[in-house]
């Protein structure tokens, strides 16, 4: 089974840019699913991460806020799968 791949964004945020790029690079040598949540489109996420976008969670665990790094995010993917 394939790790889900969580981000948490909203518009307008630069380090969710850089998050999407690492992301994407890693999803070029590993397998995921990958889906990607607007935290201002729901008033409990935006509570919980409004200080801490972008947070990326792998398989519903925090893996990472603020940055990602694509060497960092295949590492926690091979432990994690």
């Amino acid at each position: 089974m394939k790790p889900q791949v969580t981000l948490y964004t909203r518009a307008g945020c630069h380090l969710c840019d850089e998050a999407k790029q690492a992301i994407a690079a890693a999803g070029a040598r590993a397998e995921f699913d990958y889906r990607e949540i607007d935290i201002d489109g729901d008033p409990a996420l935006r509570s919980r991460y409004n200080e801490e976008v972008p947070v990326v969670a792998i398989n519903g665990v925090k893996a990472f806020k603020y940055h990602v790094e694509t060497k960092e995010l295949l590492k926690k993917l091979e432990a994690r799968g």
